[in-house]
């Protein structure tokens, strides 16, 4: 077990897993790692089960120190990783030595770093997972002097240096197209406000959190009003309430909702999305559904792939 003493908490930092997709049937978020490839990847490089807490970095800020030997791995955004004030890389296995500290100063690229070490986090379980969920109260975000643990390490340990192969590093660009499929309530829009959908820019709010990402931008035309008859958002649903603005509807947003749905983010641009930033500029693509099948298929290999690498 090793342990780790907050110095500074950072914007943000919270426990994170693969959340609790088992309990949307009682009408409780998802919630998990708003970038879930990049958090399976650090726990497979630590030799960890892919769904182990790993510690959700947004932004910049956090600063803790290791108060034991430890075995950590960073990856997700280039939130300016440093070890004792000095860079260190990314999607590599670093050994901690007792009173080193780990930093996030210098935000390059992407909202959501993570922190994993061997073991995992021994994060407080709360119906099957540690991922916090603010909204729902459930977990809270770590503060200045908490001492957090891991778990017992894996065996074997991981070898220090280890790193992933950049061919397999996530696909985390930003300024790509996201791609959907159409919504339950497409029909609720008209072809200009289809066209506006595709072809305008969006720029990303600073209204916008781990429930979700509004934009500002053209509103989108529709034949009926906002208003629906409430019904189950889909992970990466795509909103467009009174004001035409779509929001896309991720981790920690609601079981069902009243407002139309234009469509829905494939799930291969779902972590991309995770990473997505206030001032950001997005536009969106209507793709086939089995591009989307295709697409996601091509993903998971690769995943599989990093799973196997060390086996």
């Amino acid at each position: 077990m090793s342990r780790f003493e907050i110095i500074n908490p950072g914007m943000l930092t919270t426990y994170q897993d693969l959340g609790r997709p088992e309990m949307l049937q009682y009408a409780l978020s998802i919630s998990g790692a708003m970038d879930q490839t990049s958090l399976q990847i650090i726990n497979c490089l630590l030799n960890n089960p892919p769904g182990a807490a790993a510690l959700e970095v947004t932004l910049l800020g956090l600063k803790l120190k290791s108060m034991d030997e430890a075995l950590i791995a960073v990856g997700g955004a280039d939130l300016g990783f440093e070890i004792n004030g000095r860079k260190a890389a990314l999607w590599t296995v670093h050994h901690l030595e007792k009173e080193d500290v780990v930093s996030f100063k210098l935000p390059q690229k992407g909202l959501r770093a993570y922190l994993g070490v061997a073991g995992g986090f021994n994060g407080p379980q709360i119906l099957g997972s540690c991922s916090v969920y603010l909204k729902g109260h459930l977990g809270s975000a770590l503060k200045q002097g908490d001492i957090i643990t891991s778990l017992a390490p894996p065996t074997p340990l991981p070898d220090t240096g280890r790193k992933v192969a950049p061919s397999h590093y996530p696909d985390l660009d930003t300024s790509k197209s996201f791609r959907v499929l159409p919504g339950p309530q497409i029909d609720h829009f008209s072809d200009v406000g289809l066209a506006t959908f595709t072809e305008s820019m969006y720029t990303v709010s600073t209204m916008s959190d781990r429930q979700g990402i509004r934009t500002e931008g053209t509103p989108v035309e529709r034949l009926h009003g906002p208003d629906i008859i409430t019904d189950p958002i889909p992970l990466g649903g795509i909103q467009v309430p009174g004001n035409g603005l779509p929001i896309i509807l991720h981790r920690d947003a609601q079981v069902t909702g009243g407002y139309s749905k234009i469509a829905v983010l494939a799930r291969v641009d779902l972590d991309r999305a995770g990473q997505l930033m206030p001032g950001d500029q997005i536009r969106f693509r209507f793709i086939e559904y089995q591009e989307a099948l295709d697409l996601w298929a091509q993903q998971t290999r690769l995943l599989a792939e990093v799973q196997n690498a060390w086996r």
